[in-house]
């Protein structure tokens, strides 16, 4: 009976907790990466930091930072020449900033844009998955608030039925 009753916990405490394994990267590091391009020598040099600092900007706890980040990483992708390999980065980046913002959906759909282009990419595949999850949770949690104020309107009826 102990073993169920830890089980049944254990299968509550999964479906809330989210499982996901994404760094997150503090403001002395965004800082330093803003440095960075700011002393870039070289344009190429520039290219690499910007996309460092992209990085570190979807991988913040703040959501103004994050934000910036996906911007920085559409603006990089419109009319730009990129290899496959460097698409598939910056379609990642905008998944995990999309995901980070709450925007799973749209998270999603970067996500499989990236897996068209690397289906077997470790980092996009489980990200799917926690969005995924995520995706499904905020469906069940929706359906539960919306019978629980269908059963509060019920009850509210009876109850003014009853008392007429």
């Amino acid at each position: 009976m102990d073993a169920k009753i830890g089980r049944f916990f254990d299968a509550v405490g999964a479906f809330f907790s989210s499982g996901e394994n994404i760094p997150w990267c503090d403001r002395d590091i965004i800082a330093g990466c803003e440095r960075e391009v700011a002393e870039a020598a070289t344009e190429k040099h520039e290219k690499e930091s910007i996309m460092r600092l992209s990085w570190a900007l979807v991988h913040s706890r703040n959501q103004a930072d994050v934000l910036r980040g996906i911007g920085m990483l559409q603006a990089s992708l419109v009319g730009a020449t990129t290899s496959p390999l460097q698409a598939r980065e910056k379609l990642y980046l905008l998944a995990v900033g999309h995901y980070r913002s709450g925007d799973y959906p749209k998270s999603r759909q970067f996500l499989d844009h990236c897996l068209e282009i690397q289906p077997d990419c470790g980092q996009a595949l489980a990200l799917k998955k926690v969005v995924e999850d995520k995706i499904a949770k905020d469906g069940v949690i929706g359906i539960g608030i919306a019978t629980t104020a269908l059963g509060l309107l019920v009850g509210i009826a009876a109850a003014v039925a009853r008392k007429n």
